[in-house]
């Protein structure tokens, strides 16, 4: 079963995402209190865990949940081979996939550490469909029709 590990904000751009016991979806706006809420096509960055666990092996600075600026962590859901579009059940709110990774920042701390990052590839941004709390140990389901 697919489960949020953690759910992660950061009040100012630019800074790595810290975590917090629970997040509130808001329907064209994305995390309420995050500073990449907005109503745009990346409303919220999911990253999962096991993509994490790959870099603390290569890495040699602490990787701790939000280190990617990533929103949710989750586990047990192959993030990265979901195509655009899909919808994804995450506690009781609706996400839509929107976009499959992103350019990494050049001055990112993790890719002068490791000489990599996984987020550019395995990261997966979306809107919110349907509002609500999102929490850590939250189930995630791909919804019926989707990939």
């Amino acid at each position: 079963m697919a489960e949020v590990v953690s759910v992660n904000i950061s009040e100012v751009r630019g800074i790595q995402k810290h975590p917090v016991p629970e997040i509130q979806l808001k329907l064209r706006h994305g995390i309420v209190g995050d500073a990449h809420a907005g109503d745009w096509h990346r409303q919220i960055s999911l990253l999962a865990e096991e993509s994490v666990d790959t870099m603390r092996e290569a890495c040699p600075i602490p990787l701790t949940d939000g280190a990617f600026a990533e929103n949710i962590n989750t586990r047990g859901i192959d993030l990265k081979s979901l195509p655009v579009g899909t919808r994804l059940s995450i506690g009781e709110t609706v996400v839509e996939v929107t976009q499959i990774g992103k350019e990494c920042h050049s001055d990112c701390a993790i890719r002068k550490a490791a000489g990599t990052c996984v987020m550019p590839t395995q990261g997966i941004f979306a809107v919110v469909v349907t509002e609500g709390t999102v929490r850590p140990g939250d189930k995630i389901e791909v919804l019926e029709g989707q990939a």
